[in-house]
């Protein structure tokens, strides 16, 4: 995947006495009273901050937060909580400015403000080529750093990539680039994907896509319950989509003309129902009573799994195998990433749930890379070229 690295222009000397425009993803929670309760996002954005910084650019930072009305501004939209912790975090003040599409406002070389919830901004989201030809006049670099939105076609992430004289990745977005490159585009094989979620019916496309590529299709979940009806197995009363019994066969059969396969489950881990207090049993995949309720695979599936990733060479993971929130329904998940943390294989995943498994199991720092972009991430595996890599690319060739 070729585009132009910000990294390489402050290599260069290229950015000394520049204006920068880094496109950042701030969007972080926060409590009733505007506190923010979990700032990954804006430490995950300070590496290109302070790159700009160093270099000697003239730093201006947007990002989208919550979902405003644009041209409406709420207290509950402004971006004055994020300044004041990317303040603290990068140790000098960071000014907020409002209405800043017109210019009006001054930043020095060595000075860094944050610009108002770019997504007040008429015209922001339908990517208005006025808004965007405004956009492209503020700076003379635009750094795009913000994984999660680069799936949006918007004026901050794909406009201003047009009409900017420069228009580069930025630390975050380059590593993400380089991660689904090494792990889609040519990856070491065998190459196993673990798609997990309740619903075969949101993540069709992913798993047809992924059959005409990987040597191993993993499925969990809900999904998994719908792969074992498509081979003739009794569910009893656990999560499946009836109606997606033919897609699940088609991927199955789209796998096995590749001689490749997707391994179901020989045992389960049932219950009544879900909850903290479910009594598990764990049982044959071939003696799941009427009532019963898959919520994890059993020990020998995790095993059989285990084994397989052992021998991988490149691992995409989205999607845990059961509901590995409650301990007794956890194992699958656990064993997973268990072998996935002792793998030699490159290792990507992503995803809200997959996130949280793999802090639950203590394995954050032995996967190759995380994402952390959601909906970016999933239309990358169902083999869509993002908004953003697309215009970089098409920028980086001039």
């Amino acid at each position: 995947m070729q585009f132009l690295r910000f990294s390489d222009l402050c290599a260069r000397g290229e950015v000394r006495g520049k204006r920068v425009f880094i496109r950042a993803d701030l969007n972080v929670p926060q409590d009733d009273d505007g506190r923010i309760t979990e700032d990954t996002r804006i430490r995950a954005s300070v590496p290109a901050i302070q790159m700009a910084l160093d270099a000697g650019a003239a730093v201006m930072v947007t990002s989208h937060l919550g979902r405003p009305t644009e041209g409406e501004p709420r207290p509950e939209d402004t971006l004055a909580p994020v300044a004041q912790r990317l303040g603290e975090l990068l140790g000098r003040p960071v000014p907020l400015i409002t209405n800043w599409v017109d210019g009006g406002f001054s930043v020095a070389p060595g000075e860094v403000v944050l610009l108002e919830n770019c997504r007040l901004n008429k015209g922001e989201k339908k990517n208005s080529p006025e808004l965007a030809a405004k956009l492209g006049k503020l700076c003379d670099i635009f750094v795009h750093d913000a994984f999660g939105t680069a799936h949006r076609a918007e004026a901050t992430t794909y406009g201003i990539a047009e009409t900017a004289p420069i228009a580069c990745a930025g630390p975050l977005l380059a590593a993400e680039m380089d991660a689904i490159s090494r792990a889609l585009e040519n990856p070491r094989r065998p190459l196993v994907a673990i798609v997990g979620g309740s619903k075969v019916s949101t993540k069709l496309s992913i798993l047809k896509t992924l059959a005409a590529k990987v040597d191993q299709l993993i499925v969990g979940g809900g999904i998994a319950n719908t792969f074992l009806l498509a081979a003739g197995k009794r569910i009893g009363d656990s999560l499946a989509e009836p109606e997606m019994v033919r897609e699940a066969q088609q991927v199955m059969d789209l796998m096995k003309e590749r001689g490749a396969e997707v391994p179901l489950p020989v045992d389960v881990v049932v219950a009544d129902e879900v909850s903290s207090l479910a009594r598990a049993n764990r049982v044959s995949v071939d003696e799941v009573g009427p009532h019963d309720r898959i919520l994890d695979i059993g020990p020998k599936s995790a095993a059989r799994l285990a084994e397989i990733i052992a021998h991988a060479g490149t691992i995409v993971w989205n999607g845990p195998l059961g509901v590995f929130e409650y301990d007794q329904f956890a194992g699958g998940t656990k064993m997973l990433a268990s072998a996935i943390a002792h793998s030699d294989a490159f290792s990507i995943a992503g995803g809200g749930d997959t996130l949280a498994a793999i802090a639950k199991f203590h394995i954050t720092d032995r996967v190759g890379y995380i994402s952390t972009g959601g909906g970016a991430f999933l239309e990358v595996l169902e083999g869509k070229t993002l908004p953003a890599f697309e215009v970089l690319q098409r920028r980086a060739q001039g």
